[in-house]
């Protein structure tokens, strides 16, 4: 459902009505419909389908967004909000998600980098925390182990992250805030 409403989605059906319209029109000989609806309906249509061939869409969400909304209002540091904001929106042209923030890391494979597969919020002692759950592809565990200490500061200052293990090559990265 969530792939029928994306902006690649969108236009390319937009792109495509608007083309079926103009070509009714020019073969019931309504110029003044037709002109206008085919010259932009087929690059609409085009574009649509430029966008779905490269989109890439947001992890699944496992905790419904307004669970810990009131949470997530009070405690949630700068840097967990615009992480959230920026891993549930719809990519275009990238191979992941934090794509260039894995490359920072060191955590990235041109050939099969890790993949966010999940988003979950929960809370930890009363504060607000992230869990992202990546699949690994060919980065082994203890590249992200190694930097497991410079990953809570890379995501935002005062955050600390934790790794879990998952399936067999899946791991959890956890990032929290410290204890008082």
């Amino acid at each position: 459902m969530q792939a029928l409403f994306s902006p690649g989605s969108l236009l390319t059906v937009l792109g495509a009505v608007l083309t079926v319209i103009g070509s009714v029109a020019y073969a019931t000989d309504a110029p003044n419909l037709s002109l206008p609806t085919i010259f932009y309906g087929i690059p609409i249509f085009l574009g649509g389908l430029a966008l779905k061939s490269s989109e890439l869409p947001p992890p699944q969400r496992i905790t419904p967004a307004e669970q810990w909304r009131s949470l997530r209002e009070s405690t949630a540091t700068e840097g967990q909000l615009k992480l959230l904001k920026d891993v549930m929106r719809w990519r275009y042209g990238q191979k992941a998600h934090l794509e260039s923030s894995l490359e920072a890391l060191k955590l990235w494979d041109e050939q099969a980098p890790p993949q966010l597969q999940s988003v979950e919020e929960y809370e930890e002692e009363g504060r607000y925390a992230l869990r992202l759950s990546f699949q690994l592809g060919a980065v082994p565990r203890e590249r992200w182990v190694a930097q497991e200490g410079r990953l809570g500061r890379f995501f935002g200052p005062g955050l600390v992250a934790t790794l879990e293990d998952g399936a067999p090559g899946a791991l959890y990265l956890c990032l929290s805030q410290p204890c008082p």
